[in-house]
């Protein structure tokens, strides 16, 4: 099993948990564990064509997957993924 830590914002979604465990041998089959076990988190995570949405970040230890092989990039049992949603902000212009 590999352990999914949700950030605070996604977790009225899992329940109130702050990590899942998810199985697959890589990001993409582990997030689908994901959404098969919480299926109100997949439109947060996901757009309408079932593509991960752009502001959401998935770590392997301190690499983003999107400088790996995006979903595709493989997941070695025990490992700690990390779920961080991009924060939008703006300049404030005095």
């Amino acid at each position: 099993m590999t352990i999914l830590r949700i950030p605070t914002p996604l977790r009225p979604y899992t329940n109130g948990k702050n990590e899942v465990n998810v199985s697959g041998a890589n990001i993409s089959e582990a997030l689908n564990d994901l959404t098969n076990q919480f299926p109100n988190i997949k439109p947060h995570l996901f757009n309408e064509g079932g593509e991960l949405r752009p502001f959401v970040n998935i770590f392997i230890g301190e690499n983003n997957i999107k400088d790996l092989q995006g979903v595709d990039t493989p997941v070695k049992d025990g490992e700690r993924l990390m779920l961080i949603p991009s924060i939008a902000g703006g300049m404030h212009v005095a």
